[in-house]
């Protein structure tokens, strides 16, 4: 990461919307969110899932629908970022999307390579691709869009993201869904 740009927050509109509250941090190895277990203290997928989790439920409590995701590089939390396409008006104002945009533009591409992107619901096409520009190297998902399909009454693009970024030639892993019937309590509590 450039040292200069060493932040957690984005500039701008969505500024307010881009973080979560930090909880405090329970010893070596956590990440500033405090996800990680009471063994060895280090975060495992399935405490930044639950953080990405978390931060859908901001994006809710923002007056936007419930997606947010979070970045890691060498177990720390860089970048979190909710879901603002209603407040912002903004048809791509996808977490996924502005993390992937702010990694390609503020990550070294050795970063990019070894940075995973924890995510409430799977990528769309739209943040897939983003993703796959961006470089990153892996993503791990809660709701598949099947199963997100199944809930919403519009119209939901279903095609998964492992199959944009197969077909787009992309080399990040996709693993999901974890913890998928946590992420869904939030959004059948929205649609």
């Amino acid at each position: 990461m450039r040292e200069s740009e060493r932040v957690e927050t984005t500039t701008g509109r969505d500024a307010a919307r881009s973080t979560i509250a930090p909880r405090e941090p329970a010893g070596p190895g956590r990440n500033r969110f405090g996800a990680g277990d009471e063994t060895d203290g280090m975060a495992t997928d399935e405490d930044y899932v639950r953080d990405a989790i978390d931060i859908s439920r901001l994006a809710v409590e923002h007056g936007n629908t419930p997606f947010g995701s979070l970045l890691v590089v060498d177990d720390s939390v860089v970048r979190t970022a909710e879901n603002t396409t209603r407040t912002d008006d903004d048809i791509a104002a996808h977490p996924e999307f502005k993390l992937a945009r702010w990694a390609a533009s503020e990550l070294e591409a050795s970063e990019r390579e070894s940075c995973v992107m924890y995510t409430s619901t799977e990528p769309c096409p739209m943040c897939a691709s983003a993703i796959v520009y961006a470089g990153l190297g892996r993503v791990v998902y809660s709701v598949s869009v099947d199963s997100l399909a199944a809930l919403r009454e519009d119209s939901v693009i279903e095609i998964p993201c492992e199959e944009v970024i197969e077909r787009s030639g992309g080399s990040t892993t996709v693993e999901g869904p974890v913890l998928e019937d946590e992420g869904l309590t939030v959004h059948e509590a929205f649609y």
